[in-house]
């Protein structure tokens, strides 16, 4: 979930060509713990799924405007550009009472010749909420064809509604059609079908459908896999740096519009869900859920608040593998 107010640039975090945590100048205990929970030593809250462009990973998360970072090897990040320096105009509209620059938990996916980034803006603490598109035919600024445009609105919630507009998550199914699931609190985890030549909402009218549910929900992510559409979401509260309670749930579905169950059977509509990763020592309470391939490998991101460094938003990046029954484990004997 993107509820927290991060005002002004994040810290860059001045990355080398070797992982920090093998630098000369770290404790022995600081090394062994980023080197087992795969730490990437960058300032990042509720990381967007990664995505390539060319030869670059391009990763977006919370802040003013949208902040990205990339990298061409996974291990050493440079600090990119914002997407936007203005505020759409929407936002003004829409919801008036926000930091009209500040923008939560975007992801992006790449969809034919272009690149969709949703993002949400929303008033702290209700589901006065909007989801937004801005779309880009590339993500390299060097690029002649580079231009952030500002497509609006693809989803809105408002005091009433039982769902909140935050928290987007892009995904295609099997035969490529385009979805997006969204959710926090209130009654869970929704998921709408997208119109792929426009990257929104197929009509405003369009049905909305139920995905999951708990007390504390949000951050939901869709992977296909094995002719299951897999189901991540978080339970417990972010935002608390090492008070946070945040842990990853996982259910899947033979359809992506579900019903999504987890190992034991029980229905994520009424509670049920896995635990797929949760709290260890300084890796404290991960969050918002990407899966991404590379060289035949799949990797897992997510952020968590790092208590070797007082709880600071970071980037971690996890080699994920299949257990026999199908399911996604976390392959940590490949960090060590």
């Amino acid at each position: 979930m993107a509820m927290v107010l991060m005002r002004g640039a994040p810290v860059q975090a001045q990355t080398p060509a070797v992982p920090f945590w093998m630098e000369s100048d770290l404790s022995f205990e600081v090394t062994t713990q980023m080197a087992q929970f795969g730490s990437r030593g960058i300032y990042v809250h509720d990381p967007s799924a990664i995505v390539k462009c060319g030869d670059q990973f391009w990763v977006f998360y919370t802040g003013h405007g949208v902040f990205s970072y990339h990298s061409k090897d996974l291990v050493k990040w440079e600090f990119g550009s914002s997407v936007f320096t203005n505020p759409p105009a929407w936002v003004a509209r829409a919801l008036p009472q926000v930091h009209r620059m500040h923008y939560w938990a975007p992801d992006v996916i790449r969809l034919g010749d272009r690149y969709l980034l949703y993002y949400a803006v929303s008033v702290f603490g209700t589901n006065t909420s909007a989801i937004g598109l801005a779309t880009n035919p590339t993500l390299d600024p060097r690029d002649p064809k580079f231009h952030w445009t500002d497509q609006g609105i693809v989803v809105q919630s408002v005091n009433g509604d039982n769902f909140n507009a935050i928290d987007p998550a892009a995904c295609l199914d099997a035969k490529g059609n385009l979805w997006l699931a969204f959710g926090s609190y209130w009654s869970g985890i929704k998921l709408i079908q997208l119109d792929p030549k426009t990257g929104k909402r197929l009509a405003a009218g369009s049905p909305i459908y139920s995905l999951a549910f708990n007390d504390s929900i949000e951050a939901s992510y869709i992977y296909h896999h094995g002719g299951y559409y897999y189901l991540f979401v978080n339970w417990g509260t972010c935002c608390r740096g090492t008070n946070s309670t945040y842990e990853i749930r996982v259910g899947r579905s033979a359809r992506i519009t579900g019903p999504y169950f987890d190992k034991d059977g029980m229905d994520m509509l009424i509670g049920g869900g896995s635990s797929f990763l949760a709290s260890q020592g300084p890796f404290i309470g991960p969050g918002q859920s990407g899966i991404f391939s590379e060289n035949g490998a799949d990797w897992f991101s997510c952020h968590f608040y790092d208590g070797s460094r007082g709880g600071v938003p970071t980037l971690a990046l996890l080699p994920l593998g299949w257990d026999t029954n199908g399911w996604p484990q976390i392959e940590w004997d490949k960090l060590k």
